[in-house]
């Protein structure tokens, strides 16, 4: 039995979790959302929208709670993962998650950072697979973020051939 590949890993998440994919976000000035260097690909910070193209924003432990915060967490996946499609044309060639790096806005003595990422590295693994799905990560709390949005995250993955 062949094992699934990334792409339709990801179909099947959307299809059970009623989540869809966003458009590549444009980027807010002088970057560009993913840059490929050799077998690995970067991704700029990405920023929640939901389905509907609103981004989430808010303060995690003031407007929103801890699991609001988790699901902008996830629509920033969704992002990270829409960007990387229109940059490889495919998610297939993602190998793996190296790093994730993601920041919060957060109140203050808000400390649950690392349950709030949890939504995008929960996705990740459900697209690339338990092994591959889960790399490193590094969780901040900030007092503020771009355009008062809940969450930013950007990623590293290796390329390469499934």
């Amino acid at each position: 039995m062949q094992s699934l590949t990334n792409e339709q890993r990801l179909a099947m998440w959307l299809n059970q979790t009623g989540f869809s994919l966003p458009s590549p976000a444009e980027p807010k000035g002088l970057y560009r959302p993913v840059v490929v260097c050799n077998n690995l690909a970067y991704t700029s910070g990405h920023l929640p929208v939901d389905a509907s193209g609103q981004m989430i924003k808010g303060t995690v432990g003031q407007d929103l709670t801890e699991e609001q915060g988790r699901q902008a967490a996830v629509w920033a996946g969704l992002g990270i993962l829409s960007s990387l499609r229109a940059t490889l044309g495919n998610l297939n060639a993602v190998r793996r998650v190296i790093k994730i790096t993601g920041l919060v806005q957060s109140a203050p003595g808000f400390h649950g950072q690392p349950a709030v990422l949890n939504g995008c590295s929960q996705l990740f693994a459900e697209v690339f697979g338990p092994e591959n799905g889960v790399g490193v990560r590094t969780a901040f709390g900030t007092p503020t973020l771009p355009l008062g949005a809940a969450v930013e995250i950007e990623a590293i993955f290796e390329l390469g051939t499934e």
